[in-house]
């Protein structure tokens, strides 16, 4: 906790095309929408979580050019690595909803099976298990 009693933490905030398309995407691996920004009509920003352990933010991908002067670039923009129950499952899970599978499970020199899917954006998102 931090001196004001406010407990410290960091998640990522994703930039997207389209918010609602994106959060369909990871709700499928399991993310919780908790916060929605405005509360009607299309969101601006979505919070997610998984499990209380993680947090993820999509936001329109307009959102630092209007407050910051920046312009988001092309994908890929991030990794994001989900640990899961069954490699296996999950693939077939995101392959039947029409996701991309940019790499099909297979076993990593480091101890871990892994594939990966492609989030709405083409952004590569890593599906691991240990072995």
């Amino acid at each position: 906790m931090s001196p004001s009693g406010t407990r410290r933490r960091a998640f990522p905030v994703l930039y997207v095309s389209n918010v609602r398309r994106s959060v369909a995407f990871y709700t499928k691996l399991g993310y919780e929408p908790v916060y929605q920004f405005p509360l009607e009509g299309d969101p601006h920003y979505v919070g997610l979580e998984l499990g209380g352990e993680s947090s993820l933010g999509i936001a329109d991908y307009n959102w630092p050019e209007a407050q910051l002067g920046v312009t988001v670039g092309t994908a890929p923009r991030f990794e994001l690595f989900v640990y899961v129950e069954d490699v296996e499952a999950e693939v077939a899970k995101m392959r039947e909803a029409g996701y991309e599978i940019m790499q099909a499970p297979a076993n990593m020199p480091w101890g871990e099976r892994q594939a990966y899917v492609a989030d709405p954006d083409r952004n590569p998102v890593a599906l691991a298990t240990p072995i």
